[in-house]
């Protein structure tokens, strides 16, 4: 939408320009891929006028956005020898669509999406950065993406969307242009974080949980920068002075068939203390299962599953990382990363509160997150950056 209204004013910029997603997969909901899914479906009547490209696989996460009347198109991307085919195809469909922004998500889509859409004439280009650490489990190869990346950051995107202060700073130091980004954390459908006291006490049934246990959730897929192996160890301090508490896994690979989670389990003698129900879709039955949230992560940008439970009214015991400050705004218990210990006297000191405590700790969470991190509040961030992109061509 080349053409500017008078005085700059816009009815809804989000409902009238076009917009080209680009993102690495859907198939895997982590926090970029949720960010995406709440801001195209926060305004169904604009959907026609988005399209999302998949690099790899769009899974039932792109059959939905379908069905909301997203165009979405899966590339298929499984090595790196496909990139050529992928950065033509992507050539393609952006200058078929003639979006008035390319707006990309996380490292490769920016490489990728970015440079395409550039090529092809377009220069309202957003990149988007979800994570704050460089280095943890990285490949080789996405350290050099990164780093291409922070070397065309000059001329490439005229924004750079990071969904953490943390973030910012890293990339920063990493090269990135600091002028051209800004940060917009993730938002919350608050609509669709409910559950009821039923559902709480159907799913401890099925978990064996007797009502004088106190659960202590973590939510999240397993991977190394996710901590469960800290979460494990904590549980293990936690389990030698109180017999009536249980541990719930939520997430990918949290399952029976992890063959490294249930030897940490075992290790410490924990195979009484702990319900692993892998990966679920319905994520707030389970969290309104739990009295206690944990999140071990290692590193985060801005911990949508933290901010899920904080909205279930969940007293929370969380690593400080990334913008885990910002989110949990005083709320919640805090503890430095890659510390057992610490993060076991955390939830030691949760446990110690008694029931009214806890729900009046859950309950501050809870009014904290509502107030500050508000999906409606994210869109209209995201919009205040459009409009300035397209009424600035």
């Amino acid at each position: 939408m080349q053409d500017k209204l008078k005085d700059g004013e816009y009815k809804d910029i989000q409902d009238n320009i076009r917009i080209c997603h680009v993102i690495i997969t859907l198939s895997l909901l982590g926090g970029a891929e949720r960010m995406l899914m709440r801001l195209l479906l926060a305004k169904p009547e604009s959907t026609d006028k988005k399209m999302v490209l998949v690099l790899c696989r769009a899974g039932a996460w792109g059959e939905e956005l379908r069905s909301a009347g997203v165009s979405v198109h899966e590339l298929g991307m499984e090595s790196f020898l496909d990139i050529p085919r992928v950065f033509f195809q992507l050539k393609k469909f952006i200058s078929s669509f003639q979006p008035d922004i390319v707006q990309t998500w996380m490292y490769h889509a920016d490489f990728l999406g970015g440079l395409a859409a550039y090529l092809s004439g377009y220069k309202n280009i957003i990149w988007g950065i979800h994570r704050t650490s460089l280095s943890i489990s990285d490949t080789k190869s996405t350290l050099v993406i990164m780093k291409l990346c922070a070397l065309w950051s000059r001329w490439v995107p005229k924004k750079i969307i990071c969904v953490a202060e943390a973030g910012r700073l890293a990339h920063v130091a990493a090269g990135y242009d600091a002028s051209r980004m800004l940060v917009i954390p993730n938002g919350f459908d608050f609509s669709k974080l409910s559950a009821t006291t039923e559902q709480r006490n159907a799913l401890r049934k099925d978990c064996n949980f007797s009502d004088d246990e106190l659960i202590i959730g973590c939510l999240g897929r397993f991977h190394q920068v996710k901590g469960q192996d800290n979460f494990v160890k904590a549980a293990a301090i936690v389990a030698r002075s109180h017999k009536k508490v249980k541990f719930l896994m939520v997430g990918k690979n949290c399952d029976v068939n992890n063959v490294k989670l249930i030897g940490w389990i075992n290790e410490h003698n924990l195979q009484d203390y702990f319900v692993l129900l892998g990966e679920r879709e319905d994520v707030p039955v389970c969290l309104t299962a739990m009295d206690v949230f944990c999140m071990p992560s290692r590193t985060e940008g801005f911990p949508l599953c933290l901010g899920e439970a904080m909205a279930m009214g969940l007293p929370c015991v969380a690593t400080k990382v990334g913008d885990t400050a910002v989110l949990a705004g005083g709320t919640a218990i805090l503890a430095p990363t890659q510390d057992e210990q610490a993060l076991a006297q955390g939830l030691l000191k949760v446990i110690a509160l008694t029931k009214e405590q806890r729900t009046e700790m859950g309950k501050q969470s809870k009014e904290h997150v509502i107030a500050e991190f508000s999906i409606d509040k994210v869109c209209e961030r995201f919009n205040a950056v459009y409009q300035e992109i397209v009424t600035n061509v």
